[in-house]
């Protein structure tokens, strides 16, 4: 569908600001700043390896999905050790300032696929709020002092998701927010739909909580994606995806603002229901546009983020649609008018923001991929499974600047924060940085 002229001018002038908005310093969240993987940082290297560029290496006590936050002279990680569920503090330098134990009970998930230690915490500078996948949540000081923890189960139900619930947390004034979309029966049967929950960061205490409603059954009541705040300097939306739809809630009282179905067409009489569709990989969203992955070499989908109510036919919400070629678990990427969609077998995708045209579809590195893209100087950073990163440069041409094997598994997606790369891999917490 063709763009609106009168509105082109906005839209673009707000792509071409996304990249001024981020933060450089801080990676306080999953996915950076702006929570939508672009870094402001310069002088990164694009080669890099386990005897090349590295700052130091940190013997982690189990593996996980996990990406690390930064805050000032201070990374924090989840990890598993053994059953025990930990949160860690380890400084810049690369030495163990503290851990706590969270909770109890790993699960490992398809044999080497994640575990209870998958969701990633946030940070503020002042405090630290991890949450583990069996519903351990917890506050330290960043100096390490407990301050709260909880266990989800008892109010919000058994996480009956086959493989863990893999939300990470999102921390905005005052409120911790999570996406609950696990399937599990209430004393309400419309809680079996999933729930959005803020809590007080201060305390642990619900602040709100937001039946998210669906129809969706089978598999597709699952979902592993994480929510994110899109923000546009004017408003805030929390955007939550999965069971079949995209909703937009006020970060006040959790009042459901929009919603965009049509991701799994339930309706559509020409198309059969997909009964396994669950999300994993979470939308992307820059001023005036949001990027909707969807799975199984589904669609992705590219709406503008004003609308009201049910927009899943509303052709003015709408700017594109690819039909196919989606992420099945990295985060699309959108930078400089680009949207970059790495897929899981390591192919690179990009396309124009406005129109959706494709620039090129070209292959990296043959393997899984699992961490989400990220944008830092000039670059695309994709990692595979296997520990072997891609940095391509960035812009319309595809072209390859390195490929750089870090010999262990890596999951976790890349954090950035005062000139350093910072790569979680099962065995290992790198930093990686020029000399």
């Amino acid at each position: 569908m063709p763009l609106n002229p009168s509105r082109l001018v906005p839209f673009t002038l707000a792509l071409l600001l996304c990249t001024m908005t981020a933060h450089a310093g801080n990676w306080p969240n999953w996915r950076g700043p702006t929570q939508n993987g672009v870094s402001t940082e310069t002088g990164i290297p694009a080669k890099f390896g386990p005897k090349q560029n590295v700052a130091w290496q940190l013997a982690l006590p189990g593996p996980a999905g996990a990406t690390p936050v930064v805050w000032g002279r201070r990374v924090f990680l989840t990890s598993i050790d053994g059953q025990k569920l930990v949160l860690m503090c380890v400084g810049t330098d690369g030495k163990l300032q503290w851990r706590h134990q969270i909770g109890t009970g790993n699960k490992v998930v398809r044999g080497d696929e994640g575990n209870s230690a998958s969701p990633s915490p946030v940070t503020d500078g002042k405090h630290v709020w991890a949450m583990m996948a069996n519903g351990q949540v917890s506050c330290h000081t960043v100096a390490g002092k407990p301050v709260w923890n909880r266990d989800l189960r008892p109010v919000y139900g058994p996480f009956k998701i086959a493989f863990g619930l893999t939300a990470s947390l999102i921390l905005d004034e005052g409120k911790v927010f999570l996406q609950l979309i696990h399937g599990s029966r209430q004393a309400s049967p419309d809680e079996d739909q999933g729930l959005i929950v803020a809590l007080d960061a201060a305390t642990g205490k619900q602040s709100w909580k937001q039946v998210r409603r669906s129809d969706a059954y089978d598999e597709n009541k699952h979902s592993y994606t994480s929510p994110f705040i899109y923000n546009d300097g004017k408003k805030k939306l929390l955007i939550s995806h999965g069971a079949d739809y995209t909703i937009a809630y006020r970060l006040g009282d959790g009042a459901e603002v929009w919603r965009k179905g049509g991701l799994n067409p339930q309706n559509d009489p020409k198309k059969k229901y997909h009964r396994t569709l669950r999300f994993v990989a979470s939308p992307t969203a820059v001023p005036g546009l949001i990027v909707i992955p969807t799975a199984k070499n589904g669609p992705v989908v590219a709406i503008r983020p004003d609308g009201k109510g049910d927009i899943s036919n509303d052709k003015s919400q709408h700017v594109w649609t690819r039909p196919n070629n989606t992420p099945d678990v990295p985060c699309p990427l959108i930078h400089d008018g680009l949207v970059y969609l790495c897929r899981e077998n390591g192919n690179l995708v990009c396309m124009d923001a406005r129109t959706g045209k494709e620039f090129y579809h070209e292959r990296t590195h043959r393997q899984r991929h699992r961490a989400s893209p990220i944008y830092v100087d000039g670059k695309i950073i994709c990692v595979a499974r296997d520990g072997m990163i891609t940095v391509a440069r960035a812009g319309k041409t595809f072209e390859i600047l390195a490929r750089n094997n870090m010999g262990d598994s890596i999951a976790a997606s890349p954090a950035i924060a005062n000139g350093t790369l910072y790569l979680r891999s099962f065995k290992s917490l790198w930093a990686i940085r020029k000399p």
